[in-house]
This record gives structure tokens, C-alpha cells and sequence, in this order.
């Protein structure tokens, strides 16, 4: 029944395309580009450091993408308060998983007296932005 509904619903179809491309966007940059030490093999053969490996690399995937999606918003909120339009659309179209700006082999300083604004007040976007 669902492989007849699937044939016959296009907008059921689009949907499931729409949402697997999330998900593949998310495996290629988890792969690709955060576990791509030793072309990505595991070589451990105990299943709890198997299991540690794959937990430390999702929290490096999720920092980076939380670290995206907080300086997505601080731009947008930067271009409205220059009196820029921002439509959904344009918001729509940005993804959390680009890397071209970060330097996976860098120096990182961790200055542990610099304490970041809220998240809250980071990510919050006015409603406008959402008006097409």
C-alpha cells in the first residue's frame, strides 16, 4: 500500500526526497569531513572504543554545526539591522554542515575567559525573515 501511495502522491515523494537529502548532506559532511582520519576506519576491535569513537566524533559534528548556525544568525541579524531584506527563501536555502571556513589542521586556543553571549540572543531571528 505504501509503495502505491508513494507511486501515485508527488508531493509524498518530494517530501521523502526532500528529507533524505538532509540526511545524506549530514553523512557527507560527517564522514567526509569530521571522521576522516584513517580514510575513516575504525581500528579498534573493542566495541565500547568503537562506540566512544563514534560518540566523540557526532559531539565534534554537532559543535561545528551549532558554531554555523550561531554565526548564520548573527550575519542575518547583522544585514537586518543594515536595513538589508532577508526573505525565507534565502534562509531556507543555507545549510549548517559548510566547512570551508574552518581549518581542520589549525592551531585552536581555547581561552576559557571569553564567555559567549547566550545562545538565545545568538540564534533569535525575527519573525520577518520567515515572510516570503
Amino acid at each position: 500500500m505504501f509503495l502505491l501511495d508513494y507511486i501515485s502522491n508527488v508531493r509524498m515523494r518530494s517530501e521523502i526526497t526532500a528529507i533524505t537529502n538532509i540526511v545524506e548532506k549530514y553523512h557527507d559532511f560527517f564522514l567526509d569531513w569530521v571522521f576522516f582520519g584513517k580514510d575513516g576506519t575504525i581500528t579498534e576491535n573493542d566495541p565500547i572504543e568503537q562506540e566512544k569513537r563514534f560518540k566523540y566524533l557526532d559531539l565534534v559534528a554537532s559543535a561545528v554545526i551549532l558554531q554555523n548556525t550561531v554565526d548564520m544568525s548573527l550575519a542575518i541579524q547583522t544585514l537586518m539591522a543594515q536595513g538589508e531584506t532577508v526573505n525565507y527563501r534565502a534562509v531556507k536555502a543555507l545549510s549548517p554542515y559548510v566547512t570551508r571556513h574552518l581549518k581542520r589542521y589549525g592551531d585552536y586556543v581555547v581561552n576559557l575567559h571569553n564567555i559567549p553571549q547566550p545562545m538565545e540572543a545568538a540564534i533569535n531571528l525575527p519573525l520577518e525573515i520567515f515572510e516570503t
